[in-house]
């Protein structure tokens, strides 16, 4: 199963606005996502509830990981957008 690991990028953290963009694109990948914060258990990223829950804060590092076709690709992605400052206009 492929892995990746990304730096909150949202100052802030996983809160409202960056968690709802994440959670969107994981849906859209069509793919189960998981993530975790570093040594933590995973948890399913297609849940707003519980990737909010993982109280990830700016500059900490959390880890994805997914299975199916394209998995390493939309992986990239999705730390791609983790990492940037989504609160930002």
């Amino acid at each position: 199963m492929p892995e990746r690991t990304a730096v909150i990028g949202s100052t802030v953290g996983l809160h409202a606005r960056p968690a709802t963009l994440f959670v969107q694109a994981v849906v859209a990948s069509g793919l189960p996502v998981t993530i975790a914060k570093e040594g933590g258990a995973p948890v399913d990223a297609r849940s707003m509830l519980t990737v909010m829950g993982l109280g990830a804060r700016g500059g900490e590092r959390v880890v994805l990981a997914a299975e199916g076709d394209d998995a390493d690709a939309k992986l990239d992605e999705l730390v791609k957008l983790l990492e940037t400052d989504l609160d930002s206009d």
